[in-house]
């Protein structure tokens, strides 16, 4: 299923949660807090969005931001150019 964002809106795949381990206690990823980064799938249509990212790039964004889904197992976010905090290069 191909999905394509509206105007400055982007696509992210959001990175699994991992499992944690304080100590001797193990906290199941279903405990822990979303991660607020991800891989960018696929990206709008608005040209001054498309010389910031592109696919594949890794961006964060704010932890309330976009709205959320899940197809084909994978969780999904849309989320507005506004919600982008950054990129991770390197």
């Amino acid at each position: 299923m191909n999905i394509i964002p509206f105007d400055d809106r982007v696509l992210v795949k959001r990175e699994k949660a991992t499992e944690q381990k304080v100590g001797s206690i193990i906290i199941p990823d279903t405990a822990t807090e979303k991660p607020q980064m991800g891989i960018i799938i696929a990206v709008g249509n608005d040209e001054d969005l498309q010389e910031l990212v592109q696919e594949g790039d890794k961006v964060l964004f704010a932890k309330y931001a976009g709205a959320e889904f899940e197809i084909d197992g994978e969780d999904l976010i849309v989320l507005q150019r506004g919600d982008l905090l950054g990129k991770i290069t390197g």
